[in-house]
Order: structure tokens, then C-alpha cells, then sequence
């Protein structure tokens, strides 16, 4: 059928040649294109698989692009695989591009990115103030339950305990182990710079031991950020990914640059309640800065002895998919606590190597 079509149309523009010599010189550039036509159809029948295939990693392509993220967006993780985003991100608005000025984005401070003073964990302002009397206040907790003593019993030298997955205390959250859905958290109440607020009841004598032992030593830990529920940490998210998209930045730029310091929701330890961010009344700034005081300092050598770990250490940033926090402490129990602190790893790497 294409070479009857083909000579057809061939015959007929020479036919139109002959009649009309006025003709012939259009009637030359018309059937070069009619020609091509021909040859490219005549290919696309011929390579039917090739086009499909063609079609099939466009249509990828775009389901992977910036218009698509975080929907299509998966994560890959040391040990874990390839894991989607928890649907809780995937509610994030979506927003035009603009171009973005990384040097400017590269340069921001704690201070700089959350309006009116907050810091990314959402519950301290400078206007809050600082002094003893945050300290003296931390002592008025309340515990909602008693769940044994403060302290268990040591690890025997020389001798590695055994954890369980189901161990409460263990629950690894990150990007790619949400928290599940029937999760339950019960909660007690604690004293924090922005008076009583909410954990994990199971952990607050460790906590009240940990504050009287510093106290000792002349160091004053206090809580500013302890339980959020789901819908308060989509709010600092969606807060932050609006921040950033002000200054430029199109909005998978600004969910990445978000991620990196705040957990995505549904990912946040702080939903779980066995995580803080812990300041002191001198420093109550959430930076780097926070290791070099005699806080942060204290924190490092001795909260492991209370069951906390400082969760998202220095170059180990590559594991956490979280930016150096020295400041947020996760509560594992004193046994495994001894054990990463010791050994200096992640709780991603525990789960790796003692689960």
C-alpha cells in the first residue's frame, strides 16, 4: 500500500508539472517533503518496539522529574533498599520554580531560616529568655507511670547483650522506616523552656536521672523540644519548604534542603516521644555551637548512662540522611546506649549489625 501511495503521489505532482510550468520549480520542494514523509513512516512501522521503548523511558523520565517529586521520589538507604516517602509528605503543596541562589541558601543560619526568632525544632524564641530559673524550674516533672528504676543493670565486660526488633526502646524512624500506623505513644508530661509539655512516659525517670546527675557536675540541661504530634511537624515542614522557596529555590530544591535538618513527617522521632533537643540556659541557640559548651560536652560523655544517644553524629550524615545535630538526644536504653556511643555508631548501623 506505501509504494502504491508513494507512486500516486509521485504521478500526480509530475502530471501537475506538465499542465503548469509556473508549477514545476514548487512542485520540486513539495515532493522532497512528501518523500521524507513516506521514509519516516515506512521506519516507524518497521521499528514499532524501538517507539514504544522511546515512548516508555520518556514517560519515566517524567515521572521522575521535579514536577513529580516527591510522589514518584524514592530513597535509597544503607541496608534498606529502595523505600517511597511516607503519603504524610506527600500532602506538601506543590509550587512554581524560580531560580535559586545556592551560595545564599549554602550560607543560611539556624536563626535565618525560621521567622520570628524559632529555630527548626519549633518550640524556643529568644523571648522565651534564659537564666537558673529554667534550670530550677526543669525539676517540676510529672510522670503520668512508673516504669522501673532509672538505671539498669551494666553490660558484664566483654559480654554483648541481646536486643530485640520489637524493643520499644529500638524502634528505628527515619526516611525509610516510617512510624507505623497503629503506633501508640503514651504520654507524660515534662517540664521545657516552654513550661509543661509532653514524652514518652516510659522515659522520664531516665530523663529526671540524667538532669539531677548534670546537675551535680554544674551543668543545667533543659528540654525545648520534646513530643510533636503528626500535624505539628507537617506544619515546621511545609513552613520551612515555604521559607526556602521564597528565597528562590524551586520547591524539590526546598524539600531537599528542608530534610536535611527537619524530618520529613511521619519520620520524626519527636512523634514517637523518646527523642529532645536539649539546650542549656547560657546556650540556647539549636547550631554546632551547642557541642562546645560544658552542656553539650556533658551530654556526649554521660548520656549514654542514662539511655540517650546523641542520634545524628558528625559525618555520619551520609547514614542519618540528618545534618550534624549535637544538641538531639534519642532515648534506646542504657544497654544498647553504652553500646553505639561506645562503639561510635549510628542506630541505623546498630540495626544493621545487632538486630
Amino acid at each position: 500500500m506505501e509504494n502504491s501511495m508513494k507512486d500516486r503521489f509521485v504521478n500526480r505532482m509530475i502530471k501537475i508539472g506538465r499542465k503548469n510550468r509556473l508549477c514545476r520549480i514548487c512542485i520540486i520542494p513539495v515532493m522532497a517533503a512528501g518523500m521524507t514523509c513516506f521514509h519516516i513512516a515506512a521506519r516507524i512501522r518497521g521499528n514499532g518496539k524501538r517507539l514504544a521503548m522511546l515512548v516508555l523511558t520518556f514517560l519515566l523520565f517524567a515521572a521522575y522529574s521535579s514536577f513529580s517529586f516527591p510522589s514518584f521520589m524514592t530513597i535509597v538507604g544503607p541496608g534498606y533498599g529502595l523505600m517511597p516517602i511516607s503519603e504524610e509528605a506527600q500532602e506538601i503543596q506543590m509550587a512554581e520554580e524560580a531560580v535559586i541562589d545556592l551560595d545564599r541558601i549554602n550560607n543560611l543560619t539556624a536563626e535565618d531560616v525560621m521567622p520570628e526568632g524559632r529555630y527548626p525544632g519549633g518550640f524556643f524564641t529568644e523571648a522565651d529568655g534564659e537564666g537558673d530559673a529554667h534550670a530550677d524550674a526543669a525539676g517540676g516533672v510529672q510522670n503520668q507511670g512508673a516504669f522501673g528504676p532509672a538505671l539498669y543493670d551494666s553490660v558484664a565486660q566483654g559480654d554483648t547483650p541481646e536486643f530485640s526488633a520489637d524493643d520499644w526502646r529500638l524502634t528505628l524512624v527515619n526516611l525509610q522506616h516510617s512510624i507505623s500506623e497503629d503506633y501508640e505513644v503514651v504520654l507524660g508530661e515534662v517540664h521545657t523552656l516552654k513550661g509543661m509539655l509532653y514524652c514518652d512516659a516510659r522515659i522520664v525517670d531516665d530523663w529526671l536521672a540524667m538532669q539531677r546527675a548534670a546537675k551535680k557536675d554544674g551543668v543545667s540541661l533543659v528540654i525545648c523540644s520534646p513530643y510533636r504530634d503528626l500535624q505539628y511537624q507537617k506544619k515546621l515542614f511545609n513552613r520551612q519548604i515555604k521559607y526556602y522557596m521564597g528565597l528562590g529555590a524551586s520547591y524539590m530544591e526546598a524539600y531537599q534542603l528542608t530534610s536535611e535538618f527537619i524530618a520529613v513527617p511521619n519520620t520524626s522521632e519527636h512523634q514517637m516521644g523518646l527523642a529532645f533537643d536539649i539546650v542549656t540556659p547560657s546556650y540556647t541557640v539549636l547550631d554546632e555551637g551547642f557541642e562546645n559548651t560544658a552542656a553539650g560536652k556533658w551530654l556526649a560523655k554521660n548520656s549514654c548512662d542514662y539511655g540517650f544517644i546523641l542520634r545524628y553524629p558528625k559525618g555520619k550524615e551520609y547514614i542519618t540522611g540528618i545534618e550534624y545535630e549535637p544538641w538531639h538526644f534519642r532515648y534506646v536504653g542504657v544497654e544498647a546506649a553504652r553500646l553505639i556511643t561506645e562503639k561510635g555508631i549510628t542506630l541505623e548501623e546498630f540495626w544493621e549489625e545487632y538486630m
